[in-house]
């Protein structure tokens, strides 16, 4: 989370017109949001657009008004940095997962505390919501993938098998597949009712940062400390492409809603963007001024967040159209 690691438009904004390998500034991000003291680590759009939560270093998230661009609320509890923030798909609950080794359920309307739910025994990297909503899964430094039940906070089922630190979890759409990426250079593919291994996935000479599926559940999409992303077909297990073009680690890997184009979010201060089907580079976006730890889109593909590392802590909001390579208009639906 499923891990950069994402507003409502009336108009629609045109797409610029640009070759594979220009990199062009784009349109000013929408919002630039300051109020976080440390990196940002990880942000998330509500279901309906109309709040993005920001998890960050500073042990705060940060609940922002995405129209006004103005924060809302400061949700405080978690002893450590916060690496993940998700909201379940009714967007009535915001899930955390933070360095003191637990994972907190938030009510997404107040903001209050509703449960915390602890069985890990390092940090814990990254939280996703089932489909359903009835299941988390979240992963950690003590190289396990856990479940639980959102409705009670209890511990279902750990999965073991990672070699390393557990730095990505996600969900698949139809809830059936997880997929977990580690510091041991694999990612693994895992049946969501009983915790087999569907596939283990080498090929990454360095660690890997973050996983992602495909909306079609056909792809799964990778991102490591080497420098490339990689994707891979889920049936078989075999890899489709490699995408090259950043000059440093990959942080965080997203799929934009329609499936139609990868982002990648890079420690070399740089936002890419790709084509899913093809594997290649559609445009650079240069403007953070430090390297860029997590992405999310909004859920109806119109809006894109990014989180900044470094001194910078920043959240930046971006019309996906701005962004959009030719044949690519995300607001044209």
């Amino acid at each position: 989370m499923g891990k950069f690691r994402s507003l409502a438009f009336l108009a629609v904004v045109p797409f610029l017109m640009c070759s594979a390998d220009e990199t062009r500034t784009p349109d000013a991000p929408l919002h630039v949001l300051s109020g976080h003291t440390g990196s940002v680590m990880s942000v998330a759009f509500a279901p309906d657009g109309m709040t993005l939560a920001s998890g960050s270093r500073d042990r705060t998230i940060l609940l922002w008004d995405t129209a006004a661009g103005k924060r809302k609320q400061t949700l405080k509890g978690h002893e450590g940095d916060v690496y993940c923030v998700v909201y379940s798909p009714r967007g009535d609950i915001l899930a955390s997962a933070a360095a003191d080794s637990t994972i907190r359920l938030w009510n997404a309307k107040d903001g209050k505390p509703l449960r915390t739910l602890t069985g890990h025994e390092g940090v814990v990297r990254s939280v996703a919501v089932a489909p359903g909503g009835k299941m988390l899964v979240s992963g950690g430094t003590d190289s396990t993938v856990r479940l639980w039940d959102v409705a009670s906070g209890r511990l279902r089922r750990t999965v073991t098998g990672h070699g390393g630190q557990v730095r990505s979890v996600a969900w698949s759409a139809d809830g059936r597949l997880l997929a977990s990426g580690a510091t041991d250079k694999t990612a693994r593919l895992w049946h969501a009712n009983d915790g087999s291994v569907k596939h283990i996935l080498k090929g990454h000479p360095g660690g890997l940062e973050a996983v992602a599926f495909a909306p079609d559940g056909k792809t799964l999409a990778s991102s490591s400390s080497d420098a490339t992303a990689r994707l891979w077909d889920i049936d078989s297990g075999d890899l489709k492409h490699i995408l090259k073009g950043h000059g440093e680690e990959i942080d965080s890997i997203v799929y934009s809603p329609d499936g139609t184009l990868i982002v990648t979010g890079s420690k070399d201060k740089s936002i890419k963007i790709w084509d899913a089907k093809s594997g290649k580079l559609q445009r650079t976006i240069t403007g953070p001024k430090n390297r860029l730890e997590s992405l999310a889109f909004s859920a109806d593909g119109k809006a894109l967040a990014s989180g900044s590392g470094g001194p910078e802590a920043v959240v930046r909001i971006w019309k996906a159209a701005a962004l959009a390579a030719p044949g690519h208009d995300m607001n044209d639906k």
